[in-house]
């Protein structure tokens, strides 16, 4: 009987939204709800696993962790890629890692959300709600999207999207990242710009570029000032790709308008972190791919995964 552990399943959804009775006999499965501490507290809870699912990126799994894992034989990871799993480590070990996922695709689920916060920080309206329950009334005036420049950095499936949602509030969409061409934006009825250009000209700026070595701080201090002092920021991707000190400042010093942000440098965001306490920003919980449908579609690529494997045939198995 091989021991499962479903991990990171803060919301219960896991048993809830896939059928896992189907591993029943192969199996024995336990859900863990909450975050473990890399490496110390995960190697002691997980040791004694044989098979590990993941949701995401939520539990890093560095060399440091599964070097202490003495029974792990294989993972599901969901989505293309796991970008805190030291993929080269767990092939060394022999653990065979299948990437699953969602029929249900983040593409749609994520520009929504970004979309629900630019409105949010166009609109302030995470402050004037907390206004209105401490008995204030309309301590703000908010920003019209009509006719103004959204940029995207980044126009792959996102942000294709993102154009898309853009143009119907009558938005002039301006567009780039290193391989777009004028060609590919054209297609979308975007204008491919210059990297300047598109921190000078975006009334609101939204990421969706993938995190590597060469996007990490790709927004930088440099590039902030550049921006309008009434711009809005918004990131949806990853937090490292933007400088959080450098936006800090620039939020801080009022020389940004604004900033919607889903994703941090440290996730989850440590208690008292700077941006808690400016008002000037809408925070949310890594919530871009998290809805009910893609979760659910998670969960269950996770099952069909682990079936496979028990059946000698492992389907999306990665290797450095």
């Amino acid at each position: 009987m091989k021991r499962l552990a479903i991990l990171d399943d803060y919301l219960h959804l896991a048993l809830r939204s896939a059928d896992w009775s189907v591993l029943e006999g192969q199996c024995r499965i336990d859900v863990i709800d909450r975050q473990l501490a890399v490496p110390d507290e995960a190697a002691e809870v997980l040791a004694p696993y044989h098979i590990l699912c993941h949701l995401r990126e939520r539990t890093p799994m560095p060399r440091a962790l599964l070097e202490r894992l003495p029974n792990l034989e294989f993972m599901t990871v969901t989505g293309k890629a796991h970008r805190t799993l030291d993929l080269r480590a767990a092939t060394e070990r022999g653990v065979v890692v299948s990437h699953v996922s969602s029929a249900v695709h983040g593409s749609n689920a994520t520009p929504e959300l970004a979309w629900g916060l630019i409105l949010a920080t166009a609109r302030h309206i995470a402050y004037e709600d907390r206004g209105v329950r401490e008995g204030a009334w309309q301590r703000t005036a908010g920003m019209l999207l009509d006719g103004k420049t959204l940029g995207l950095l980044g126009l792959g499936r996102v942000g294709q999207r993102m154009a898309a949602i853009g143009q119907a509030f009558g938005m002039r969409v301006v567009a780039w990242s290193p391989n777009l061409t004028d060609e590919a934006a054209a297609a979308f009825k975007v204008q491919r710009v210059d990297k300047d250009a598109l921190f000078a000209q975006s009334d609101v700026l939204s990421i969706h570029v993938v995190l590597s070595e060469r996007s990490r701080h790709l927004v930088g201090r440099r590039e902030l000032a550049l921006m309008k002092p009434d711009a809005l920021l918004v990131n949806t991707a990853r937090g490292p790709i933007v400088d959080e000190a450098a936006l800090v400042e620039a939020l801080a010093q009022g020389r940004l308008g604004g900033a919607g942000l889903d994703v941090f440098e440290t996730e989850p965001l440590p208690a008292g972190h700077p941006l808690t306490r400016l008002d000037n920003v809408v925070l949310t919980p890594h919530l871009g791919y998290a809805t009910r449908e893609t979760i659910a579609g998670f969960y269950q690529a996770s099952v069909a995964g682990v079936q496979a494997y028990l059946a000698g045939a492992p389907v999306g198995v990665r290797e450095p």
